[in-house]
């Protein structure tokens, strides 16, 4: 193997190490004897975390946070610096999170301003770590969800847009629709009552360990100014898990509008009808 080809193998996100948990490495270094594949379990079972670890879901969630990059969080890692962590620490943190001990550190606040000087967001930041795991999570969560979502709902789903939103829209107003109520839900990531929200995920979702895991996340220290709050309410902006939660407990609201008949069009909780 020549120099170029060597380094290029080292660079490849692919390289997630195997280890510990309920699928430990068999003799020579190969892959385990029991993989589970995220076509292989079902929502109803206690096998999802199973899948959130399953080795192709994590180079999946790798490539996306890389390629998203973003601010480091509480613990300064960037980005570039997340495989060769994993590479030591991929063992332990998988054993963690297949025995239901894994611990989130807590998220870093920022703010940034609003569109329109309509004042500030605040974000929160998880480690780049916290992150991957989110992102892994979200990939099994997202197939089981989305397709009962609302086909008025186009905020932070695959194939959707703010643009097709615009269009639909448009296509009421073309049939004759005059009357508009803009509804914005204020500070609803803020407000998001963590119960309610983990009662709706378990209308899906029987794997304790999962379920616990979300709850962690909802529930992680928030660092501002150099000091952590421990949150009571709301779900974090900034996380790669809050924006398919947030369509998950606003998907009562969707069904109510339809059951209503109404018109409308969402974009996370901006909603008009």
């Amino acid at each position: 193997m020549t120099t170029e080809a060597q380094e290029s193998r080292a660079e490849r996100p692919d390289a997630m190490p195997e280890g510990s948990g309920r699928n430990p490495p068999v003799a020579g270094g190969g892959v385990p004897s029991v993989t589970a594949r995220r076509e292989d379990f079902c929502a109803e079972t206690d096998d999802m975390m199973e899948a959130v670890v399953e080795r192709e879901n994590m180079r999946r969630a790798y490539r996306r946070v890389v390629g998203n990059k973003g601010a480091p969080g509480v613990d300064g890692m960037c980005t570039g610096e997340l495989h060769g962590y994993l590479q030591k620490n991929w063992a332990r943190i998988k054993g963690e999170l297949l025995a239901g001990r894994y611990q989130p550190q807590p998220v870093l606040r920022v703010e940034i301003p609003k569109p329109g000087g309509r004042g500030m967001r605040k974000l929160g930041i998880p480690v780049v770590v916290d992150r991957l795991v989110q992102q892994a999570i979200h990939q099994v969560l997202s197939p089981l969800f989305d397709p009962v979502f609302s086909e008025s709902s186009y905020g932070f789903r695959p194939g959707r847009s703010a643009q097709q939103a615009v269009l639909k829209a448009r296509g009421y107003m073309a049939k004759g629709k005059r009357w508009v109520v803009d509804m914005d839900l204020e500070k609803f990531f803020d407000r998001v009552n963590h119960d309610v929200l983990m009662s709706r995920v378990a209308r899906k979702v029987k794997d304790k360990r999962v379920l616990g895991l979300i709850r962690c996340y909802l529930q992680a220290g928030i660092m501002e100014g150099g000091l952590v709050s421990q949150p009571v309410k709301g779900t974090p902006q900034g996380g790669p898990l809050s924006p398919l939660l947030s369509n998950i407990i606003l998907d009562d609201l969707d069904k109510e509008l339809d059951r209503r008949g109404h018109c409308y069009c969402r974009y996370a909780d901006d909603c008009n009808v």
